[in-house]
């Protein structure tokens, strides 16, 4: 299932590139992809929607969980199998999925392009370039460069982890890098210009929603629970919590954690009532639960949760 695709020194140079860096090369690039993970990059959402900066954590936000679901609609539509697929000298030396069949496309999801560069694009130029929109005093030039050295190089690096690591051909990475760049220079623009953030985000999941008529695999399901509990996260905040922001790293790391031991927690407790069979299941219904668990998860972690940051323990304010 699946189409093959790729331009003949892609595989060649995988193939160089798993040979010549060896057990400590794997190693380095199996840690510096983690830098690209969701649960990363919502990490880096939530030091700032959680901490000293609401608005900008939905700035942020809105843009990260863009690229998040937007790339398994290009990527069922590409369709485009991984290279280790079809390259027997490639190996998959860091599956998507680790829980799953790396040969199941369900689990591990097509190819093109890389959601790790578009996904690390998005949110580290996103963060670069708000802060140049808004003027931000860097201290320095040195530290203005630096930020803007960090919104290239991590997302590079991430990209390579993934043409290392045998899942991602060198032009899965090239594409996700040019699109999660387009997202945060375009989605940026036009945020700093809409009036009624509301309706902007209802407009941005109804243009991801055509994916539940072709998208077949988890990736899809996952993102798309993430952007409407975020989206319904943020009005709720806005409209009837309008939480205590804080400087006090902390209880910024204590809101994160509490905040992410949720979301893990009802992500699990939502699992219980139904067979593992299921849950695993290649079905519209099992691909919806999965939706909706990653849904009301992440409206509790990040709508719900926030209420209790009155208190003294966190809001900062012992």
């Amino acid at each position: 299932m699946g189409n093959t695709f790729y331009f003949q020194f892609e595989p060649a140079l995988m193939e160089w590139l798993q040979g010549t860096l060896g057990v400590i090369g794997t190693a380095f690039f199996s840690f510096i992809t983690l830098l690209g993970e969701s649960g990363i990059l919502v990490a880096v959402i939530a030091v700032f929607y959680l901490g000293f900066d609401k608005e900008l954590g939905r700035f942020i936000g809105t843009n990260v969980v863009c690229a998040t679901a937007w790339n398994p609609l290009i990527k069922n539509l590409a369709l485009r199998r991984r290279p280790y697929f079809d390259n027997s000298g490639i190996e998959c030396l860091k599956p998507v999925n680790s829980g799953g069949d790396i040969y199941d496309i369900a689990a591990q999801g097509y190819s093109f392009p890389s959601g790790h560069a578009m996904s690390s694009a998005a949110t580290y130029g996103t963060i670069a370039l708000r802060a140049r929109i808004e003027g931000m005093d860097y201290g320095s030039k040195t530290k203005g460069r630096i930020l803007w050295l960090v919104a290239f190089f991590l997302p590079f690096i991430i990209g390579l982890s993934r043409v290392v690591l045998g899942v991602h051909y060198p032009t899965d990475v090239i594409f996700g890098w040019a699109a999660g760049y387009a997202i945060a220079i375009g989605l940026s623009a036009v945020q700093k210009k809409v009036k009624n953030h509301n309706l902007f985000r209802l407009i941005l999941v109804i243009i991801t929603l055509p994916g539940i008529f072709y998208c077949h695999t988890d990736d899809y399901y996952s993102s798309l629970g993430l952007m409407i509990g975020l989206f319904i996260a943020f009005w709720f905040e806005e409209k009837y919590v309008n939480f205590p922001q804080t400087n006090d790293p902390l209880v910024i790391v204590l809101r994160i954690a509490l905040g992410a031991a949720i979301f893990l927690g009802l992500n699990a407790l939502l699992k219980l009532p139904f067979s593992e069979a299921f849950l695993e299941s290649e079905t519209g219904p099992a691909f919806m639960v999965r939706a909706l668990r990653y849904g009301i998860a992440t409206f509790t972690a990040m709508g719900l949760f926030p209420m209790t940051f009155k208190s003294k323990l966190l809001s900062g304010k012992l």
